[in-house]
């Protein structure tokens, strides 16, 4: 491909991202998508999501959200605006740009499942057109981007476009980026668009493009040189988490055995001005990020003859926190005299973290299955969560129970501690309190056992 052409083809792209007439297609409209979607939508972009799921679809179409925070009103100004869902993928045809933001969880191996993403790019490609921008968001290992979904995008389109690339022929190309999501559910305190924007094409005129896509939204865009060096900053911002977590988590139960409050020194810590960022111990890793990115990386690292031991120790010490918890339950109950076996438990909270309506590798799921697996007659309070059904790792089948008459369970156990909660009240109609999250905090009653 010629200077020419390829500067050509930029200045018509930057054009109508300038003058708001390109048009973005968003495949999967979930907790990543679909806030992606009002984004551009703010700008005054047309904005087409695509997504499998009809419900989704529907949702949207008619005005509806299915995510707690975002607002009705919200997805009514972004269809004014001219966003609309289906689940045509011809349409993708008409696109300038196509994100990707579907999910990549691990499979029961705890081995990357790239069948969403394989997928995606199979639906993708026969639609593909010359010139369109197509950018992954989705979080996954190094070399996703070059090795699974272009080989997919070359092969299946119909027209023997080929991914830019320095020195390519001629103008006969599609442009590849890859962009880590930086969703943060839950942060109201850092306004999406105030969250820099990593981008690593697959060749300068690819990170031209897509720095041109994201600067219209996002306030400051960090490009890096390569599809590989993009994904592995996603992987090292939530491995960093993942570890630390997996640190604080080690140090609660060595000072539980020593008699000393983790949480207060947590704090004490927390008063140095350089040099230590606070992270803070539960019952277990939640939500999409920390608890399945590192094993992306542990995966793809034996492909080069290396053994990540330390991201895998980490792991190890994060998974075994529900085992921690169902130990400290059996031991609370004893000391009141009473076995698993038969014990009624209210567990409160089901979302990963506090005020939010997201359940993905929720650590309450597994906590609420191993009570199950003792013996324990278990129930659930989450305001989020009417009803929880059957996932792709648990099979519940449960309805929200109401927040009353809390003296009836032998237990009530604080595995997510949403701000809503009247704790005080909790301690004091509840015959035994078990707080993972220090919910509880400046409340004295013999009632309460922190774990």
């Amino acid at each position: 491909m010629t200077q020419a052409v390829a500067t050509s083809a930029k200045h018509q792209f930057i054009s109508k991202v300038q003058d708001r007439t390109a048009k973005v297609g968003i495949i999967g409209l979930g907790y990543v998508g679909l806030p992606l979607a009002l984004l551009y939508s703010e700008e005054k972009f047309v904005v087409t999501g695509f997504d499998i799921d009809s419900r989704k679809v529907d949702a949207l179409n008619g005005s509806e959200s299915y995510i707690q925070r975002i607002t009705v009103n919200e997805i009514s100004a972004a269809k004014k605006s001219g966003f609309n869902a289906t689940a045509d993928y011809a349409k993708l045809g008409q696109m300038d740009a196509i994100i990707i933001c579907v999910p990549t969880p691990l499979n029961e191996y705890h081995e990357p499942d790239m069948s969403y993403i394989v997928g995606t790019a199979e639906a993708i490609a026969p639609h593909l057109q010359k010139g369109q921008l197509v950018i992954l968001e989705s979080t996954t290992y190094p070399g996703t981007t070059e090795e699974v979904m272009i080989p997919i995008l070359e092969k299946g389109n119909k027209h023997g476009l080929k991914a830019a690339r320095a020195g390519a022929a001629d103008g006969n190309v599609f442009y590849v980026s890859f962009s880590p999501e930086r969703e943060d559910p839950g942060n109201d305190t850092v306004a999406r668009r105030d969250i820099p924007k990593v981008i690593g094409g697959l060749d300068q005129h690819a990170s031209d493009f897509a720095a041109a896509l994201y600067n219209s939204i996002f306030n400051r865009v960090v490009p890096v040189s390569t599809p590989a060096a993009a994904e592995m900053t996603k992987l090292l911002e939530n491995i960093y988490r993942c570890v630390n977590i997996a640190l604080v988590n080690e140090l609660k139960l060595l000072c539980q055995r020593m008699d000393i409050d983790i949480w207060e020194v947590i704090r004490a810590a927390s008063t140095k001005p350089f040099g230590f960022h606070p992270f803070y111990p539960g019952p277990g890793l939640g939500g999409h990020c920390i608890p399945v990115d590192p094993f992306y990386l542990s995966w793809k690292a034996k492909e080069f003859d290396f053994h990540t031991r330390f991201i895998e120790l980490a792991g190890e010490i994060n998974n075994a926190m529900p085992y921690h918890v169902i130990a400290a339950v059996s031991k609370a109950l004893n000391g009141h005299k009473k076995a698993m076996n038969g014990s009624k438990i209210l567990v409160l909270g089901l979302a990963y973290k506090k005020d939010i309506d997201d359940l993905r590798e929720s650590p309450s799921l597994t906590i609420i299955e191993l009570l199950q697996k003792e013996g324990c007659e278990v129930k659930y309070n989450d305001p989020y969560f009417p009803t929880v059904g059957r996932g792709r790792k648990y099979n519940l089948n449960m309805k929200n129970t109401p927040l009353e008459n809390l003296g009836q369970y032998d237990a009530v156990l604080i595995v997510t501690d949403h701000t809503d909660y009247p704790y005080e009240r909790i301690v004091n109609e509840a015959k035994l309190v078990i707080d993972t999250r220090n919910a509880t905090k400046g409340i004295k009653s013999d009632k309460i056992v922190h774990c």
